[in-house]
């Protein structure tokens, strides 16, 4: 038994500076992890927890990585090597509620200690969902999550997902052809997967959508000839951008923002969550009206018979807040599926987006009747709403554009 386990090995659970905390707890030495003799007397700070000033000098409490509360240390300013946490501390200290806080020869207000431990914590929570979508995702794009408006930590009973969750009664039937095109943008035959399907080809040499909202967008699939740089392949590709899932400071709860600039009419990113029917979806509306929200996102390309909750299951699109003046457009997309009930839902960017600036879509959007069966939203992903999905009363909207609305319902 012990010679067929020879070379096996297991990922340990730890992280290196987890590692590094334990070797300098138990004063050993270990060359793989970088802790010698010189650096066994350093120690990190995790954060810091109080401050005072005592006469013309500055202390800091210190919570050291690694340790327990009960090891918090009071250092004056000038042991310490971390400009970033205290620039970070004196930001919190500004913003803490009550207005700017100023220490004494004891510390700060018990209140406002608790608020600096309450935000370490918090950030604390935050890097671990971070790393956690980050080791979940499948696409180049890479998450970063920030909170620097209140205490809400990572949404609880969300699983990040790449790609359509099926559920109960819904059958995905895959595609059985492919094209044989050796160059589908050139030299497409038979006129490629769109033109087998009587539409028009959706992108340019740079993957960008030349087709309008409300036309149907096929790309080449897992049976056609063609490689993976095809131009035709670009939604399947997923999410190219780095985006920032960010507290918005308007009572619109979370966000999204580019850290990227984005060209017009690329590909941002797609709407995914759980496929449920129709009926179970009016189920699930009824449930979340009275928990105060829904993800609920109809497929009605051609018929109303499917929808997308994104509520527990879903990727960053479950964080995109409405604007009526927003900068991505819905299209329908079909790849390894052609049951056009059953399309993929694509954002796309309407015109060249900054880096830094929020996404946004409109929920209640409406296209072309005449090519396509408008995409609707019934759903609001960044603020609490009531009744029925169906029926509801009107929203108040706070996107902020020129051209609001006022309501997104």
């Amino acid at each position: 038994m012990a010679e067929n386990l020879k070379g096996c090995s297991v990922c340990c659970k730890s992280s290196w500076s987890q590692l590094q905390d334990l070797c300098r707890l138990e004063r050993l030495q270990c060359r793989a992890l970088g802790i010698t003799r010189r650096n066994l007397g350093d120690f990190e700070v995790e954060y810091l927890c109080d401050y005072k000033r005592v006469r013309d000098e500055e202390f800091y409490l210190v919570k050291w990585r690694g340790y327990p509360e009960a090891a918090n240390t009071w250092e004056p300013r000038k042991n310490l090597r971390c400009q970033g946490l205290l620039k970070q501390l004196h930001q919190d200290l500004a913003r803490a509620p009550g207005g700017p806080v100023r220490p004494g020869p004891r510390g700060l207000p018990a209140r406002a200690a608790s608020y600096l431990v309450q935000k370490a914590e918090q950030r604390r929570a935050l890097r671990r969902w971070e790393q956690l979508l980050n080791s979940t995702r499948s696409h180049r794009g890479r998450i970063t999550v920030e909170n620097e408006v209140d205490l809400h930590g990572p949404p609880r009973d969300f699983v990040y997902i790449n790609e359509y969750k099926v559920g109960a009664g819904v059958n995905l039937t895959p595609v059985a052809v492919g094209c044989e095109c050796h160059d589908c943008l050139a030299e497409a035959a038979g006129g490629c997967c769109p033109g087998a399907s009587h539409n028009k080809f959706a992108y340019n040499e740079a993957g960008q959508v030349r087709i309008r909202a409300g036309l149907p967008i096929y790309e080449c699939n897992s049976r056609c000839r063609c490689g993976t740089d095809c131009p035709n392949r670009v939604v399947q590709k997923g999410i190219r951008y780095n985006l920032c899932i960010f507290r918005t400071g308007n009572g619109r709860g979370w966000g999204v923002r580019t850290l990227e600039r984005i060209r017009k009419n690329s590909f941002v990113m797609e709407y995914v969550g759980e496929i449920i029917t129709s009926e179970e979806a009016e189920r699930r509306g009824q449930v979340y009206d009275r928990q105060g929200a829904t993800y609920l996102f109809d497929l009605d390309y051609v018929e109303d018979v499917y929808t997308v909750d994104a509520a527990h299951y879903g990727n960053i699109s479950h964080f995109v807040n409405h604007s009526c003046d927003p900068n991505l457009q819905v299209y329908n997309v079909f790849i390894e599926n052609l049951d056009e009930r059953l399309p993929r839902i694509a954002l796309f960017a309407t015109r060249p987006i900054r880096a830094g600036e929020e996404l946004t879509f409109d929920y209640n959007m409406h296209v072309d009747p005449v090519d396509a069966e408008s995409t609707r939203m019934d759903s609001n992903f960044g603020l609490a709403v009531g009744g029925s999905p169906r029926a509801r009363g009107r929203i108040e909207c706070k996107c902020g554009a020129a051209a609001c609305r006022k309501y997104l319902f």
